[in-house]
Order: structure tokens, then sequence, then C-alpha cells
């Protein structure tokens, strides 16, 4: 059966929403580069232009990708539910879908666990070489970076690849889309969302065998599922939420522990 909402109008405004998605891409991006500028040095400091010049133009970049994509998403998720309901009603100053219930806490709770599944699962793979900076310096840079996944990510690879997904699986149907569709749209997007993560993985040299390659990928891969399950049923900022708890514990709370 269809998932169109009631309460919200098929042809909605999207722009200011995806704006401020787009500035807080840029606001994400620019907290992610103490985390980089630790994590591959090398590989920054062998790029042609010169590192300010770097930073400027990728933070550019991401956050006009970030309101792109997000302005996709909420053009083709909206009238199936995939939407951001507490930030568009805050935007727009209209009441709230009360179809929508908030579950803050199921958010920090499936995140908290997601983000001790996956430290404890790398912590029992090989150990790479660690480096001078101080677990504190790792916190500090972690709990920056944690907001690009809690942000970009988020938009990029649910609010606009879930939808994506969704639209054109509703597409074969008449355009109407039933649980299967959301349901492989969201496996589909924490797959490729997980495939996203090896660029990096091979630039640091972590992954370098399909053993690690495998787990990169299904270990993000299930950070995906549970954001996007949260997507689906709650809202863009339920997965959001539980994105950025996941890193705190992955990025933050590890290296505090000693992983």
């Amino acid at each position: 059966m269809s998932t169109i909402p009631s309460a919200l109008p098929m042809r909605s405004p999207n722009l200011k929403l995806a704006l401020l998605f787009g500035i807080a891409g840029v606001l994400a991006t620019l907290a992610l580069w103490p985390y980089l500028l630790v994590l591959m040095p090398q590989q920054l400091a062998a790029l042609p232009l010169p590192l300010p010049a770097v930073i400027a133009t990728q933070t550019a970049r991401a956050g006009l990708l970030c309101w792109l994509l997000a302005w996709l998403g909420l053009y083709l998720g909206a009238p199936y539910g995939l939407d951001a309901p507490w930030l568009r009603a805050w935007i727009y100053r209209r009441p709230r879908d009360p179809s929508r219930h908030a579950r803050w806490w199921l958010a920090i709770v499936l995140g908290v666990l997601a983000g001790l599944v996956v430290t404890g699962l790398l912590l029992l793979g090989p150990k790479e070489a660690g480096d001078a900076t101080t677990a504190t310096g790792w916190a500090w840079r972690g709990f920056l970076a944690s907001f690009y996944g809690g942000i970009v990510e988020e938009v990029e690879c649910r609010l606009f690849l879930v939808a994506a997904l969704v639209w054109l699986l509703a597409r074969c149907n008449r355009r109407v889309a039933r649980s299967w569709m959301f349901v492989l749209a969201i496996v589909l997007a924490a797959l490729l969302f997980g495939a996203g993560h090896l660029s990096a993985a091979f630039a640091t040299g972590v992954a370098h065998a399909p053993l690690p390659i495998a787990r990169i990928v299904l270990l993000n891969a299930l950070v995906g599922v549970m954001t996007g399950s949260l997507f689906w049923k709650y809202g863009l900022e339920h997965a959001m939420l539980a994105h950025f708890c996941a890193d705190l514990m992955l990025h933050v709370a590890a290296p505090l522990a000693g992983g």
C-alpha cells in the first residue's frame, strides 16, 4: 500500500530545508578536517594545491553537494514519508505531521549499541600500527568528525540514496511504494555506504586484503541498516542522531578506552 502521508502536500517546498542541510554540511566538513590532517597527512601533503585551498574547495564542494542531494532526496522521498519532519516543521513554521512520533531515546540506544558492536568487532581484527597522536587527541578530533557522519553521510546515503531507490522502485509499481521496497532500498544504500568507506581505507593502508575490505563494508553497512530503518520509521533526524552516537562510540569512547 502507499505510504503517502496526508499531512504533507505532494508539492511542499524543499529549498529552504535543503539549504539548511547544505549549511550544516559545510560546518560538518570543516569539523572533519582536524581528523583528516592526522589520519592521512602524507596524502594531503602530496596534493598539488596548498592545504588551505584544498580545505576551502573541498568544504565548499561538500556543502554544495549536500544541498543538492538533500533537495533531490526531499523531492523524491517526502511523498513516500521519507522526510525530516521535525526540521521541516521548524523551517516552514507549520504543524508537524501528527502520525510521526519521536523516539529519540531509541535512536540514542541503537546508535550506542551499533557503535559498541562495530568497535568490538574491529578490535577482534588485526591491529594497525599506531602513531604519535594521543588518545585525547584522537578523541576530540573524533568528536568533531562525528558531525560529518551524522549530517553529511546521512543526507547523502539515507535522505538521497534511500529516497531515490524507493522512488525508482515505486515507479515500477504505479508509484505505489510497498514495505519490501523500503527494506530493499535501505539494504542497498547501506551496502553502498559501506563501500564508500573503502577509498579512505585504501588511502590509509587499512584495506589491503579481501577480509579487511569485507569487514569495512559489512560493519559500516550494519550502521547503515540501523540508521536507514530509523529514517524510514521516524524521520531523518532520528537517523542522524543514531549515526552521531555510533560515531561517538567508535571515534571518542574507543580511543579514550585504549582501543
